[in-house]
């Protein structure tokens, strides 16, 4: 499941990427499909790299993979083991909702980014996030925790206020909305629910196969339900 629109970077050959809470290594290994670029997926969590690594081998034996290096590790967002101006891209999804010292994490993403290059970050949307949090007490302590909502501006700002200049949004991810306000319903770490597990199936399917039906839906409402809004920034 790709958040991040790949076109809006522009990435290069040599280009430097890091993919800072890889998770499972969507992102990073669709940076790897860019001719010869450099990437780093990183997460906090080892068990994390273990499955993306797994996904990289299997990518690696489908020879479907243009990068020119590829390096997975641990570490903390909010304490990056990279010297200044490191990156010619960063990619940011669905991380900051999970820390306390957002602005710290903020202040590293920027400190990793050359001038002028992209920082690009996605955070869970403020009504269908809040909504999550109103159907259900558990879900912000569902997968690792959130412990914050976001609203697009005053994010926008706070970002631009450590040196960066936004460039363009979108929603993402509109299909996913009513599953998670469905599973906050019935409980969101219940995994005996039958209506939970059709819906699980089905985006699975759009997910593996790519219907247009889906694919246009999930376009469609993006607008007005998109789960995830994301943002792209350039540094100044």
């Amino acid at each position: 499941m790709i958040t991040i629109d790949f076109n809006r970077l522009a990435l290069q050959p040599l280009d430097r990427v890091l993919d800072i809470g890889c998770g499972e290594g969507r992102h990073t290994i669709s940076a790897c499909r860019h001719e010869q670029t450099r990437c780093v997926g990183a997460d906090y969590g080892f068990d994390n790299l273990v499955k993306t690594r797994e996904k990289i081998s299997f990518h690696q034996s489908l020879n479907d993979l243009n990068c020119r290096s590829i390096d997975l590790s641990c570490m903390d967002v909010t304490a990056l083991p990279f010297e200044d101006n490191s990156f010619d891209c960063v990619i940011c999804s669905e991380v900051l909702e999970h820390i306390r010292d957002d602005a710290k994490a903020v202040r590293e993403l920027v400190r990793i980014l050359q001038p002028r290059k992209t920082l690009a970050i996605s955070v869970p949307r403020f009504l269908p996030e809040r909504i999550c949090w109103l159907l259900s007490d558990e879900y912000f302590n569902a997968n690792m925790g959130h412990v914050r909502i976001y609203k697009k501006k005053s994010l926008i700002k706070t970002l631009e206020s450590h040196g960066l200049d936004f460039l363009s949004s979108h929603y993402a991810h509109s299909i996913h909305t009513p599953f998670w306000w469905l599973k906050c319903l019935v409980g969101p770490n219940r995994t005996d629910s039958a209506a939970i597990n059709i819906y699980h199936r089905m985006l699975v399917w759009d997910l593996m196969k790519k219907p247009w039906i889906t694919q246009f839906a999930d376009r469609l409402f993006n607008p007005v339900l998109g789960k995830s809004l994301v943002l792209y920034f350039k540094k100044r």
